[in-house]
């Protein structure tokens, strides 16, 4: 059996794959990489223990994983799945049918919260608790090595039993954690699942040689006598399932029960739970008095009673049941309920809850628990891990006790997300499990922001199996991998004294150290602290390693840390990289080599002064000393990593903050100065075209236009002026433009396509004081009025209020331009449902959010429900605003108004306005209770904007039900599609947009297969379509919104946004765009139905590929075509069925447009078609 250093994911795939002939699979974070794992093994022809590749499909949803998994154990395959949260809920109908049929059966699940009142997607037990009524047997792993043993049990006990199993572990903590493995050997494996066995499963399956009928409907004769004819197969189960441990135990050595008890034999107070907890209450019992123990549930359903009971001592008189899940309105929770019931009346018994989404369970908690057991003060419906000052309901904890091994090594590394440090860290980890016998732990903490959060990974090392499920509290070292981190947080406080602090930064080591926070330099002193200055981004920039600094940071905590011989660790890394980079030529394997062996060329040590520098520094506030006391508190503590201690008063019930929804405007507050170097422009070559600040994904560029007047005032705050070089705006205008370099991401976007090089990249340090006075400055300056701008102008779009700035999105992502886009043109009066994806989360994630208001108040309403349902979702929100202002106008005709008909047929948003005005005006000198409600419809004289938001993989896949159903419904809605051509939000995953040849997960040997034309396909529903790419033509993407917003139905644009996932630079995305429209692939049309009644062609194309780029030569720009290019043979064939397509449907779109011209519908005199 080998030894790997693996996660959870993978020790649960690689069993589950090896015992299976199918596997029908789609993406939901933290489970994804198991279908992952099992398509890339399917496509290297990795063959499962009997000799078979497995087949591996993705479906567009995880209903339609159900779906299909059903079909293929129905005609007697093993098949699996892998999923969470969300996904499982979709699942629920299929599982009542397949456990109702009795197929063996086996998913696999990383175990996440479920959306309630917010969205997470970190772990604990609510999805699989929901589950738990369909039939399925439940199987509960609590660690990495568990997560593959368990898998195993579960495939040989399905097989047996006929009882489909639902195999959980905990999402992150365990599906995420790097560890030591022992694997199943392929042998053992088929021990456990006899071949025998997999022939009678085969000869139950459906075949017309033999046929059956299954499915039945019943009647109220049979239907109860059929349910409970399963019994007897439920009541052998547990017995089944361990006589499966016994077995794998005498083939591994390693032992199992249905409930492992641990502890005094002869306790009196007994924790009961499952899950990664079991392992962190065992790690804290001997620290404890006796008199203690822990039952370890693994087999949670059928609930094993007779094994509950006999693993219980006798002598117990008080149980504390911890679940990790909340159902409100019960009289506890599942596992509570299931125990209550099994002990009786004999024993007290106490339930509690921990651990919601992924919310730290540390010694401490468990000790609170145990003494309140011990001392009888324990109530139920306790919790732990939080300060419940609303409800009184959490324990006190005690905040010094700590119980880890003083011989484990620790580490902590800071970075910033996309920095590279997590990668950095889990390399770290494999290179000391495949040069040491020690057992390494590594595990990630970083929050949903796409890029530019902070990341800690925490790293231990000990000579035995570690069972410490918590973040490392105490560290022998801490490595900041960018200087901000160390100014705005407080990351050396778990440093031991004489422990050593890795920082880099490419200031000098005496300046670097008198810039940190006064209280940060005092600690350092305190505890005798050994310095390390790293100047990892020179040293990148000087080997041709560009921004990548994980191999500096990697090499240089061996060389620091010592945890095993440096020289060793070199080897392993230059072995991993040729490994890694090969592919990309010598060139980048020797550059990479010469990092490895020139690492410690740019590490100093510091000799520490004897007293705090003059002028240390304060920690940079979380958020702006301007932030309103609302946003600064409660948010302020978030942004600042101090939100574990919020205590529970702090949220409303609807789990919000303060007295009123959660605000907007918020990011603005944040200030991350994540980027070193930041763009600056020169206003005098600037020719004021505005393309920079349209194109700028993060809105940190402004221009304004102001009048003379407001120029000599804006010089006066310190805000550069020139005259306008254009007079459309009148005469004696003048023109500032702005950038906030605390917000930058250093993209470079701006100034890669700035067309006369009036932007440049510089240091950050360098114009921060100065740059962002300036911009905060201009901010204050009034916009133009919107009515004195032609918005058909790219530039007088962006002197409009922006409503979306400064989104936690990827430094250059290509989705964010259109959104902000789409709330300059709308933002005052639109409504927005957002699917669950990369545009919920870096529109929504706590701390801060980017929509914001203007200055009278006004801005987007903004509002994510699930992935799947959002066409609906905003469909809802059409019919409801529909329904106000039918109850709006019945009411004007009901209190005698003039004119309502006329009021009611305005279109003009500004005229709109003023009728508002009048009218309330009017209604407030009418007494009565209908003129009140009508007062309080009266803004729906404003008709609002509701806009659909979401990915390609709603649009296409999950979500395309929904979308079809609103483009056939003539409802006034638009669906805007953020075209990545994947599924980005879960880490780069096929999609139906995904084009020919792409390589993606899910597809590594390059998808062979079409992309769905969703464009074509709406085109026949009569709604108006658009598909457009702002990099290649601003104007045509402009024009598309607007036409859209005014057409009176359903409309629906396409927008190509490039992604991280395509493999290139993002600097570099508008070119890429370009590129794209000129191969053919991404043709830029307007589809708008309104021509048709008027004689004229609906199509508009708005893009030429009369002088085309060969798509071969664009293929070669971006690396998910290169990696199918090298991984498949075939790869020539792909491209040309995609050019072959490519030509197909542009012929077929204008065919489209002569038909719907043929089929014109006929217009009546009365005007009505």
């Amino acid at each position: 059996m080998s030894k790997l250093i693996v996660d959870g994911n993978w020790a649960a795939a690689d069993v589950a794959y090896r015992c299976v002939d199918f596997a029908a699979i789609y993406p939901i974070t933290p489970s994804s990489t198991m279908g992952e794992l099992a398509d890339e093994w399917s496509f290297q022809h990795k063959k499962n223990i009997w000799g078979a590749i497995p087949q591996i499909i993705e479906m567009q949803s995880e209903g339609g994983a159900a779906g299909a998994m059903h079909g293929a154990l129905q005609m007697g395959a093993l098949a699996t799945t892998f999923t969470a949260s969300q996904g499982l809920l979709l699942m629920i109908p299929n599982m009542y049918k397949i456990a109702g049929e009795q197929t063996p059966f086996v998913m696999h699940v990383a175990a996440r919260a479920l959306a309630t009142h917010a969205l997470s997607i970190f772990g604990d037990h609510s999805d699989v608790m929901s589950v738990r009524s369909t039939g399925f047997a439940m199987l509960s792993s609590h660690n990495v090595q568990q997560a593959h043993d368990m898998a195993a049990i579960a495939h040989a006990a399905t097989i047996r039993s006929r009882v489909p199993f639902l195999h959980f572990f905990d999402g992150f903590r365990t599906s995420h954690e790097e560890s030591r493995l022992t694997r199943i050997d392929d042998d053992v494996l088929h021990e456990m699942i006899p071949d025998s066995l997999v022939l009678e499963n085969r000869a139950r399956g459906m075949t017309p040689d033999k046929p059956t009928i299954r499915g039945t409907a019943q009647n109220p004769d049979v239907y109860f006598q059929g349910r409970e004819a399963a019994n007897p197969l439920y009541e052998k189960t547990p017995e089944i399932v361990q006589e499966c441990m016994d077995k794998f135990a005498k083939l591994t050595g390693r032992k199992y029960k249905l409930v492992d008890y641990v502890g005094d034999e002869k306790a009196e107070n007994v924790i009961v739970a499952m899950g990664s907890a079991c392992e962190t209450i065992e790690e804290t019992l001997p620290h404890l008095p006796k008199g203690l123990g822990l039952l370890k549930v693994h087999l949670y359903r059928p609930f094993p009673t007779a094994a509950f009971l006999a693993a219980l001592p006798k002598s117990v008189k008080r149980i504390a049941v911890l679940d990790r899940t909340k159902e409100p309105g019960s009289i506890g929770e599942p596992l509570y309920q299931d125990v209550k019931s099994v002990v009786g009346d004999g024993v007290v018994v106490y339930g509690g809850r921990y651990g919601l989404g992924s919310k730290e369970f540390k010694p401490r908690d468990v000790k609170a628990v145990y003494e309140n057991l011990m001392q009888n003060t324990l109530h139920h419906n306790f919790t732990v891990g939080i300060d419940d000052d609303l409800s009184g309901l959490s324990l006190k904890t005690d905040a010094a006790f700590r119980v880890e091994d003083p011989g484990f090594k620790t580490a902590v590394l800071y970075g910033i997300g996309s920095d590279g440090t997590v990668g950095a860290v889990k390399n770290i980890v494999k290179i000391v499990g495949e040069n040491s016998d020690l057992y390494p732990q590594s595990y990630a903490v970083y929050d949903s922001k796409k890029s530019g959060g902070l990341t800690a990974s925490h790293i231990r090392f000990s000579d035995a199996p570690i069972k410490s499920q918590y973040l490392v509290e105490v560290a022998d070292f801490i490595s900041v991998s960018n200087f901000m981190i160390a100014q705005r947080f407080d990351v050396f406080h778990g440093l031991r004294s004489g422990g050593t602090v890795m920082i880099n930064t490419s200031l000098a080591p005496d300046v670097a150290f008198a810039n940190l926070p006064k209280d940060t330099q005092e600690h350092l002193m305190r505890i005798r602290a050994n310095v390390y200055f790293l100047d990892a981004n020179r040293a990148a920039a000087e080997l041709g390693l560009g921004n990548r600094i994980n191999t500096f940071i990697m090499l240089n905590f061996f060389n620091l840390t010592k945890v095993i011989n440096p020289k060793d660790a070199a080897e392993s890394a230059k072995v991993a990289i040729e490994k890694t980079y090969k592919k990309k030529g010598m060139d980048v394997v020797q550059a990479n080599w010469a990092a490895v062996d020139q690492a410690s060329k740019y590490l100093v040590k510091y000799n520490m002064p004897s007293s705090v520098s003059n002028f240390a520094p304060d920690f940079v506030p979380a958020m702006t000393l301007d932030a309103p006391a609302e946003i600064a508190g409660t948010l302020g503590e978030i942004a600042a990593q101090r939100g574990d201690a919020i205590p529970v008063s702090r949220f409303r019930v609807d789990g919000q903050f303060g007295g009123g929804q959660y605000p907007v405007g918020t990011s603005k507050y944040e200030k991350r100065a994540v980027s070193d170097k930041v763009a600056t422009v020169d206003i005098d070559k600037c020719i004021q075209c505005g393309k920079c600040s349209m194109l700028c994904p993060h809105a940190v560029i402004r221009i304004k236009a102001m009048t003379e007047q407001q120029a000599e005032d804006a010089r006066a705050k310190g805000i550069k002026v020139v005259p306008m070089k254009t007079p459309e705006l009148g005469a004696n205008m003048y023109f500032t433009i702005n950038i906030s370099p605390a917000d930058c991401t250093g993209c470079s976007v701006c100034v890669k396509n700035c067309p006369v090089g009036a932007l440049s990249m510089v240091p950050a340090r360098d114009v921060m004081a100065e740059n962002q006075a300036a911009f905060n400055a201009a901010e204050e300056i009034p916009n133009i009025e919107r009515e004195k701008l032609n918005l058909n102008i790219p530039k007088h779009v962006e002197l409009l209020p922006h409503y979306f700035e400064f989104p936690g999105a990827c430094a250059g992502c290509g989705e964010t331009p259109y959104v902000k886009l789409l709330s300059h043109l709308f933002g005052d009066r639109m409504v927005v449902a957002n699917a669950t994806g990369c545009s919920s989360i870096y529109g929504a994630n706590l701390p801060t959010t980017p929509w914001t208001s203007d200055s009278k108040g006004r801005g987007p309403a903004w509002s994510n429900s699930l992935f799947e349902d959002n066409a609906e979702y905003g469909l809802g929100m059409r019919l409801a605003l529909n329904q106000k202002r039918d109850n709006l106008k019945a009411l004007l005709f009901e209190l005698g108004i003039a004119d309502v008909e006329q009021i009611f047929d305005e279109t003009d948003a500004a005229k709109q306005r003023e009728i508002e005005s009048n009218l309330r005006a009017q209604l407030a000198k009418i007494d009565g209770p209908r003129a009140r409600l009508a007062e309080s419809l009266v803004g729906e004289i404003v008709n609002k904007s509701v806009w659909i938001i979401g990915g390609d993989g709603w649009a296409y896949d999950i979500g395309y039900g929904g979308v079809d159903h609103i483009l056939h419904s003539g409802e006034n809605v638009n669906v805007l599609v953020l075209d990545t051509e994947g599924y980005s939000n879960t880490g780069g995953q096929q999609s139906k947009s995904t084009p020919f040849g792409a390589s993606m997960k899910f597809a590594i040997g390059g998808k062979d297969h079409a992309k769905k034309d969703l464009g074509m396909i709406a085109m026949m529903s009569g709604a108006y379509v658009a598909q457009i790419a702002m990099g290649a033509n601003q104007a045509q993407a402009i024009r598309a919104f607007r036409e859209a917003e005014a057409f009176n139905g359903p409309s629906i644009i396409l927008a190509y946004a490039p992604c991280i996932a395509h493999g290139f630079a993002l600097q570099n995305g508008v070119s890429h765009q370009m590129q794209m429209v000129q191969t053919g692939a991404w043709p830029l049309f307007r589809f708008n139905p309104d021509l048709i009644a008027n004689g004229q062609n609906p199509l508009t194309m708005d893009s030429s590929v009369d002088n085309p780029m060969p798509l071969e030569d664009f293929l070669k720009t971006e690396s998910r075509f290169g990696a199918a290019r090298a991984a498949n043979p075939q790869f020539n064939k792909l491209v040309d069925l995609a050019k072959a397509n490519n030509a197909y449907k542009s012929e077929l779109k204008k065919h489209i447009a002569q038909f719907a011209m043929l089929h014109k519908p006929e217009v009546k005199e009365n005007g009505e078609g």
